[in-house]
């Protein structure tokens, strides 16, 4: 395939008017089957990787099942996010070995690729646990994860943990090299913030959400993740969780080298307004927000590209910006930025065309092949 007359995003993080050629599954130099997909006034950026999800179009990938697993990736492609690593929730030990094996054993080429998990947990704060159940929160086991990520083929890319949890810090010396840390649902004050982060943890989940803020005196994860420039943080830019001012400032404080927007959607995503679950609680969809029955904000109803679009259009994020948040560092932040998240001869072919007027879809490419020509939200 040939793409014309699109202006393209390329790896020095600007757009530029150019052809981009594909060759079955991969991104070419050059096409020999003569098809010609033409881009006049659209964006062509690679397809997104959401790295922090939980479900949409009414499953979970806590369900456990390929049937899940395969309705979640056929929804996410359709949006243009091509690569996803799923999160788990908070949950006992014997259901979080069921779904690490159910997802070391999905295979399928229809929708998004599974290219690992996100471990949300279960070695978090109770006291800034959110919407994660606490009834499974527990201390810091190295053994118990390893057992998980064994089950799961190594697939584990992420892992949450409070780094003021008694133990933790024997937790990060044993995991540091076997798998990303990331600070998430945490009490930790700067101090211990820093700490973890000086041992080898340099990734934030959700920043600004289940964690201690940043004020004048009390800096706290927020400005020791700042304060170290190898850590990497998550935002969760669907106009409910964090407030445009700071989206703003936050890409002024961390850069746009730093910063992942992740949709952390529940499967509430896609559907209408009603009542859900996630993590085994009740959930209540009205518009754009899910809550838990106490008020508790509950997980996104909004998918990465989404995201992405309000992040450009209501926050005044530039698109270069926007599109390398969402997707060149996602990729590189879990290890597959050599397959996926640019534009690039060798790597995959998995294509987004967005409209210069308005950002909607005009066509997703995954794996070489045309998924939608139609415009989608």
């Amino acid at each position: 395939m040939k793409i014309i007359n699109a202006m393209v995003y390329t790896e020095e993080g600007v757009f530029a008017r150019r052809d981009v050629y594909t060759d079955g599954e991969w991104i070419a130099e050059t096409s020999t089957d003569g098809e010609i997909l033409d881009g006049t006034g659209c964006y062509l950026i690679p397809g997104l990787t959401d790295i922090h999800f939980h479900g949409c179009v009414g499953h979970d990938f806590c369900d456990g099942t390929h049937e899940a697993m395969e309705a979640m990736a056929v929804y996410e492609a359709s949006r243009g996010v091509t690569t996803i690593v799923p999160a788990t929730m908070t949950l006992g030990r014997t259901a979080l070995g069921a779904i690490c094996r159910a997802a070391a054993s999905y295979q399928s080429e229809r929708g998004a690729i599974l290219c690992g998990i996100n471990m949300e947990g279960p070695f978090l704060s109770m006291a800034k646990r959110g919407a994660q159940n606490g009834a499974f929160v527990i201390g810091p086991d190295v053994e118990l994860f390893r057992e998980w990520n064994e089950a799961s083929g190594h697939m584990v890319k992420l892992l949450a943990i409070a780094p003021e949890v008694p133990g933790m810090e024997n937790l990060i010396r044993e995991l540091k090299d076997e798998v990303v840390l990331s600070v998430a649902h945490t009490t930790a004050n700067y101090e211990q913030a820093a700490r973890a982060f000086a041992g080898g943890v340099h990734h934030v989940t959700h920043l600004y959400n289940a964690m201690t803020g940043l004020s004048h005196r009390e800096p706290g994860v927020v400005g020791a993740a700042a304060d170290n420039p190898q850590v990497e943080a998550e935002l969760i830019c669907d106009g409910v969780h964090i407030h445009p001012v700071t989206v703003r400032q936050t890409f002024k404080l961390f850069g746009d080298e730093r910063i992942i927007l992740i949709s952390d959607s529940m499967e509430a995503t896609g559907m209408p307004d009603g009542e859900y679950a996630l993590g085994g609680q009740k959930v209540i969809k009205k518009g754009s927000l899910a809550t838990l029955a106490d008020g508790t904000i509950a997980g996104s109803v909004t998918n990465l590209m989404d995201c992405l679009r309000t992040a450009v259009r209501e926050m005044g994020i530039p698109l270069t910006s926007a599109v390398k948040c969402a997707a060149v560092n996602p990729a590189k932040s879990v290890g597959i930025y050599d397959r996926y998240g640019s534009i690039s001869t060798g790597k995959a072919a998995n294509l987004v065309l967005l409209r210069e007027d308005d950002l909607r879809t005009a066509c997703v490419i995954l794996r070489g092949k045309i998924l939608t020509d139609r415009l989608t939200e």
